[in-house]
């Protein structure tokens, strides 16, 4: 039995408050960058720090911080991409106007040879253009904000992206040129597309959606059909910034939904396959549940109860279809609050209350928890991450800020860019106006 201790208001508002604090302490405030994880020496995330962008103007309306400081924040922040340095060298900050996915926290330059990413520049960009949106004064800094915000997003060639072929490759290195793989078939690419087709000056070709789409794997599990995507995350990241409700595509039209209604489909499979339990895993039930790309407690092959089970560390667990060890995650169950309110609501409540998963954390819930894992561990449920995450905190407090007061769906249904590539994608009806 739960105990509920505060109300939903209250519980909302403590979630969002924590969550935000991550941006507030765990920002370089000379450059805007964010870091990816609070690890030593860890390096920024680009699509951290878009969620961050994104967070402010939710922040300034919640009290979290004020108008004044959020927009020196996010001047900062956009100043640093903008005169940061392009081109082809290997130690760059990005290169046709995307951005290399992890930067050094105070160089702001590439880290760990990683590659220039073409979807973490998609919610680096997002990000920017909720904040150009908002900052809609006339003073010097807000006229600053919305230009520099526009500019960063024309200034990213996404037809270089393409590298000739039709979906949108994943990434580019400098020692070896483009990622085989591309972003074909249902998945959190779906705002890369939006973005990338409204473009003005470096536009997708048109059929590039047409490719994506065609690799959509209808499914059905438990009874419930969608399109599918195994990490929950895939099913709610696009949706921070697009309201699905109503509109559709080719493919959704087909099916008679949008993918709003596709999005809360997957969330209930999610509690389905927790009280189905197929694996047998520790602590899942009807408020137990939540898997998606994430940290873990591996890796690690042990013997547990007789059985020999295999834990992974961050890799993107799935459901049905797995991979799945046992590790829930919070963050993600929370960021699907606009989808099923219904068994989210009291999963926070379990989240919270039964298994403490917030105290002594300062930003909130920690990432990740594995009750089937064996450790000498104080929590009863288990192996707890001993980390947070910029891209898990963001979610948080824009996915709530959109099932209490649809307030960045409001703000993006007025970003000309996303009307333009909503419409090139072929979407119609509810809130778009006519192509």
């Amino acid at each position: 039995m739960i105990r509920k201790m505060l109300s939903e208001t209250a519980e909302l508002d403590m979630l969002q408050r924590e969550s935000f604090s991550y941006f507030m302490h765990e920002t370089n405030p000379h450059n805007g960058l964010v870091i990816d994880k609070t690890a030593p020496d860890w390096p920024a995330s680009i699509a951290a720090v878009g969620l961050a962008l994104a967070a402010y103007p939710v922040a300034i309306e919640r009290g979290f911080i004020s108008r004044a400081a959020a927009l020196k924040r996010v001047l900062i922040t956009l100043r640093f991409f903008w005169d940061s340095p392009q081109g082809p060298e290997p130690d760059a900050t990005g290169h046709h106007g995307f951005y290399y996915h992890f930067l050094d926290m105070q160089s702001g330059r590439r880290a760990w040879q990683c590659e220039l990413s073409t979807i973490d520049t998609t919610f680096f960009l997002a990000g920017a253009l909720t904040a150009g949106c908002y900052f809609d004064g006339p003073g010097a800094d807000e006229v600053e904000c919305r230009r520099l915000a526009e500019a960063l997003y024309q200034r990213t060639d996404w037809a270089w992206a393409q590298d000739g072929g039709g979906a949108v490759s994943m990434g580019w290195k400098p020692e070896s040129g483009f990622l085989p793989n591309r972003w074909n078939g249902y998945d959190e690419a779906l705002l890369l597309y939006v973005l990338g087709l409204g473009s003005p000056s470096y536009p997708l070709a048109p059929g590039s959606y047409g490719d994506w789409a065609a690799a959509y794997q209808w499914q059905q599990s438990y009874g419930i059909e969608y399109v599918y995507a195994g990490s929950l995350f895939t099913h709610q990241l696009s949706h921070i910034w697009v309201d699905f409700r109503g509109i559709q595509d080719k493919a959704m039209r087909a099916k008679g939904i949008d993918y709003f209604e596709n999005s809360r489909r997957a969330t209930l499979v999610q509690q389905q396959y927790a009280i189905e339990n197929p694996h047998g895993f520790a602590g899942y039930n009807e408020l137990c549940w939540g898997i998606t790309a994430s940290d873990g407690p591996g890796p690690a092959v042990l013997d547990v109860d007789g059985k020999q089970r295999e834990f992974y560390d961050y890799v993107a667990r799935g459901v049905p279809l797995g991979p799945d060890d046992g590790t829930i995650a919070p963050w993600v169950v929370v960021s699907s609050l606009p989808f099923a309110p219904e068994i989210v609501l009291p999963t926070i409540d379990y989240f919270i209350h039964q298994v403490g998963l917030k105290a002594g954390n300062p930003y909130g819930f920690k990432s990740t928890f594995n009750p089937s894992f064996p450790c000498n561990c104080a929590n009863p449920y288990g192996w707890v991450s001993p980390w947070h995450f910029g891209i898990d905190q963001g979610p948080i407090i824009l996915m709530i800020e959109n099932y209490r007061s649809d307030m960045l769906w409001r703000l993006m249904r007025n970003c000309p860019y996303i009307v333009k590539g909503l419409q090139r994608a072929g979407f119609t009806g509810g809130w778009l106006p006519p192509g």
